[in-house]
């Protein structure tokens, strides 16, 4: 659940534009929530940021760390990848998959090893 909210919360920070946010006119826009979608990515950026740590920490718990952040880090990668690829039609490229599985296969070997 945390390498989703990781997934997420990249996206919505991809999505986030600072310079939109400046230039709503707050006092005009309360009266119109169609002015305030710049907001948007910026409130999913908190919120995904916070669910990430929430679930990443509760994996610690029962995980050893080191397993527990490989491991959320190689699945959010994937998803990224995977996103990437499938949403916003980036190319496809087997040399990307291969190294993906790199960072997988490694995941793997520390969980065995601990």
């Amino acid at each position: 659940m945390a390498s989703f909210m990781e997934v997420c919360w990249t996206y919505s920070l991809k999505a986030l534009s600072m310079q939109r946010i400046k230039e709503i006119a707050w006092a005009h826009s309360l009266g119109q929530p169609a002015l305030l979608l710049p907001v948007l990515p910026l409130l999913a950026y908190v919120g995904f940021g916070l669910a990430n740590v929430w679930f990443l920490s509760l994996a610690m718990r029962d995980i050893p760390t080191a397993t527990a952040y490989s491991a959320w880090m190689a699945l959010a990668v994937v998803g990224i990848k995977l996103v990437d690829v499938l949403y916003l039609k980036q190319p496809f490229s087997w040399l990307s998959v291969f190294y993906t599985s790199l960072i997988i296969i490694g995941v793997l070997g520390l969980r065995r090893i601990e």
